[in-house]
């Protein structure tokens, strides 16, 4: 016997697809629903490059990777050439039990493997996630950096293999820290704008004292 699966929609994984032919499937498949052609034959879809996809999860991965809940005070997303990220929450949202615990897709590039093991590794170490509740960015921090992986000789039991005992290293982070990152981004928000321009422009962030967000 054997069992196909055909799924009428893109797949979770469809940035690494986009990343490797520079294809914005989002696009065609809307473009399909409207009645249009493909733009491209098959044969004329290059590949260029590696591409990873890591899914940042509230879960345990210490404790069969449990979904957690909880709020997240703090996000702040990896950026630059190569790195994409396609998430829809952001710092003071609530990951409830109500909803899939994904929090982000965090998806890179690189010319080869090795340049993407690399960049997937320096953008999960950028991921920071503060809050009241445990994520998997330190478990992925510790899969791309495994030399098993960074070899490509995974399989289906590489996790079994090499982390059934896994516990995050320093344990769990102090509840000083997320209080200290509460108050710090509740000051910011409350501290009073300069009345002096400096600049002479209302708008320019250079008379801003109480610091810059991008």
């Amino acid at each position: 016997f054997y069992f196909l699966e055909m799924n009428a929609r893109l797949q979770v994984e469809h940035p690494v697809t986009e990343w490797l032919t520079g294809v914005d499937l989002v696009r065609w498949q809307i473009r399909i629903a409207d009645g249009e052609r493909l733009p491209l034959r098959q044969e004329q879809v290059q590949l260029r490059g590696h591409a990873i996809e890591c899914r940042i999860y509230a879960e345990d991965p210490a404790n069969d990777f449990l979904p957690a809940v909880g709020r997240i005070l703090r996000l702040q997303e990896p950026a630059g050439p190569g790195v994409r990220v396609d998430s829809g929450l952001r710092s003071g949202d609530e990951v409830t039990r109500f909803y899939d615990p994904m929090i982000a897709k965090l998806v890179v590039h690189g010319e080869n493997r090795a340049a993407a093991t690399t960049r997937m590794l320096r953008a999960l170490k950028d991921f920071v996630i503060l809050g009241d509740l445990t994520t998997n960015l330190a478990f992925l921090q510790d899969v791309i950096a495994h030399p098993v992986f960074q070899a490509g000789e995974a399989t289906t039991t590489f996790v079994d293999e090499y982390f059934a005992d896994w516990q995050m290293v320093g344990g769990a982070v102090p509840d000083v820290v997320f209080i200290a990152a509460a108050l710090t981004d509740l000051l910011a928000r409350r501290a009073p704008e300069p009345s002096a321009s400096l600049t002479g422009d209302p708008y320019s962030p250079w008379q801003r004292l109480t610091g810059l967000r991008v």
